[in-house]
């Protein structure tokens, strides 16, 4: 249907109407505006709050938990949805909104030239009515006028006492007024003529097409706003499988969460390497009572093996000092810690943190010996080639990367010696700790004063009961491993026997106790098995003396021995 023939006759509505569509464009651009307004914000506040719970780390506090690995995933994740939100605002701002605005201002454009054209139209036919209608009333006016004149004249006619003169003065005037009718006459049926042409391309030419070029534009802002309904739409649709994508992110993030691993990692965080407390003994002070007068001379033969009991446990006390010491953690703290190698971790956390440094520097290393070889690289083609540069002036640099080199390997060295030594004193107390399983009666080593192990359990010794060929003096076969033995008991152990050294004994390592040659000490501990016994000089101070290196005699009915089970 056409508006030019349908509506002809409705300029003041067609007006009202392309003027309402115009208005209604501009209120669907505002909303596309509002829109991407929402996308931006919302964009924004999702970056935000990313950068609120995913702060910047230093290298040391990167998370390891598979938990907080997930969460950070997920907020990788949020922060690409971000950036499609962010996409989706760009693409209304630029395929919807600006596209609309632009076609707006067009359209206005125009809209006001076709009604102009539609209204000079209007105003030329009413031109021509005006023409046409003057015409009409003068040829009117005339014919009234010719009437009168034709009245007087057949008056003056008619009568007898009118003149001649006056007669044909009559009659002249008749015939002026007549052919001026006449002349009127044909005026008004030529402008007639012309107004009905006029109206007749009016409305069958000039309004159509002014009215059919408002239609077409009127159809043009329809598709125009259906075409951006649907660039609207496609927006939002492009972005789905990227947005989709991440939410699969976030979906495997979360089945990523492990928590065995998490629980390994915890271990691996916190593991000291120490070894649990041993099981408090028990003090049988009924002990003198099963003693014979055949005791008289201690036999360093194990009890376990004379009577099939269960084999001497350490004195509680002297336990109990090591257990403080293997836990110094929770309680008596080393002496002032190395923080090169380490020494003030416990060994598990103190192997990873040296075999992390291991690592660092070997790639360190790896990174110089690469600057070596291209400074070595170009030094031959400078030789070849003179007129590229002097070979000379990267010697300076050469020597400087293979000093750092052997600063590095030095480095390297050094930490894998600490690493030896913490893994060797692992391994040998993974064996005592096995030996101990096995021979409950046999403790296979001891700890320093800073809760380290011996590293070398073949040094650990028992004393026979006869000994065929002594140690010479000078010569002694102590653990050369520091006791971790406390003297800062409130109560001193009682004594249980005397011996008398046979060897001297200068007590270098730490909980050792100096003897002259002939000097008779108190007996306040016997030897466990590990061919060391605790004695007491009668000055008052105690430590530890080789079994080796004495001669014990047992008190009859002394009190304080002790006996485990």
């Amino acid at each position: 249907m056409s508006w030019g023939t349908e509506l002809w006759d409705q300029f003041d509505n067609l007006d009202k109407h392309t003027q309402w569509g115009i208005d209604f464009l501009e209120r669907y651009a505002k909303f596309v505006k509002e829109r991407l307004d929402i996308e931006q914000n919302y964009a924004k506040q999702l970056r935000n709050l990313v950068k609120k719970y995913c702060p910047k780390r230093s290298k040391d506090e990167e998370p390891r938990f598979t938990s907080c690995l997930s969460f950070y995933s997920i907020l990788n994740e949020l922060n690409d949805y971000a950036g499609q939100r962010e996409v989706v605002a760009e693409e209304m701002g630029h395929k919807v909104y600006g596209e609309l605005m632009r076609y707006s201002q067009d359209l206005k454009a125009e809209r006001k030239h076709h009604l102009q054209e539609g209204r000079k139209a209007q105003q030329y036919l009413d031109h021509c009515w005006k023409q046409m209608d003057n015409s009409k009333k003068k040829f009117e006016r005339e014919c009234k006028e010719a009437e009168k004149s034709q009245m007087s004249y057949e008056k003056l006619d008619n009568d007898i006492n009118a003149t001649k003169s006056e007669v044909e003065k009559a009659k002249s005037q008749f015939y002026l007024r007549t052919h001026m009718a006449d002349e009127s006459k044909n005026e008004y049926a030529a402008q007639l003529q012309n107004f009905n042409a006029e109206q007749w391309k009016h409305f069958n030419n000039a309004i159509p097409h002014i009215f059919k070029n408002l239609q077409d534009m009127d159809e043009r802002r329809t598709v125009k706003l259906g075409e951006t309904y649907r660039s609207f739409a496609e927006a939002e649709r492009r972005v789905i499988p990227i947005v989709s994508k991440c939410l699969e992110g976030m979906v495997s993030a979360a089945k990523a969460v492990d928590e065995r691993r998490d629980s390994a990692i915890v271990v691996e965080s916190f593991k000291s390497g120490f070894e649990p407390p041993g099981d408090f003994p028990f003090e049988d002070f009924s002990q003198n009572l099963s003693r014979t007068g055949s005791d008289g001379t201690i036999s360093n033969t194990p009890k376990g093996d004379r009577d099939g009991a269960p084999g001497p446990r350490p004195d509680p006390k002297h336990s109990m000092s090591k257990t403080k010491n293997k836990l110094w953690l929770f309680g008596k703290k080393p002496k002032a810690p190395s923080l090169e190698d380490f020494s003030h971790l416990p060994p598990e956390q103190r192997r990873k943190r040296l075999q992390q440094r291991i690592d660092e520097l070997n790639k360190e290393l790896q990174k110089e010996m690469d600057q070596r070889d291209a400074l070595n690289k170009m030094k031959d083609v400078y030789e070849k080639n003179p007129q590229m540069g002097d070979p000379s002036s990267l010697q300076p640099k050469i020597s400087e990367t293979i000093c750092n080199m052997e600063k590095l390997r030095s480095e390297i060295h050094k930490n894998e010696t600490w690493l030896s030594e913490v893994e060797g004193k692992q391994s040998s107390r993974g064996d005592r700790r096995h030996s101990a399983d096995n021979h409950h009666h046999t403790p296979q080593g001891r700890e320093s004063p800073e809760g380290s192990y011996t590293e070398d359990t073949s040094q650990e010794h028992h004393t026979p009961h006869h000994r065929t060929s002594p140690p010479q003096p000078g010569q002694p076969n102590p653990d050369p491993h520091e006791f971790d033995d406390e003297f800062d008991d409130d109560d001193p152990l009682p004594v249980i026997g005397h011996c008398k050294a046979l060897y001297s004994f200068d007590g270098q390592n730490e909980g050792t106790l100096v003897m002259a040659e002939d000097e008779v000490l108190y007996i306040i501990e016997e030897d466990k098995g590990d061919g060391w016994t605790r004695a007491r000089k009668q000055s008052g101070e105690e430590g530890y003396v080789p079994t080796s290196y004495v001669e014990i005699t047992m008190e009859k009915n002394c009190k304080g021995a002790v006996t485990y089970i």
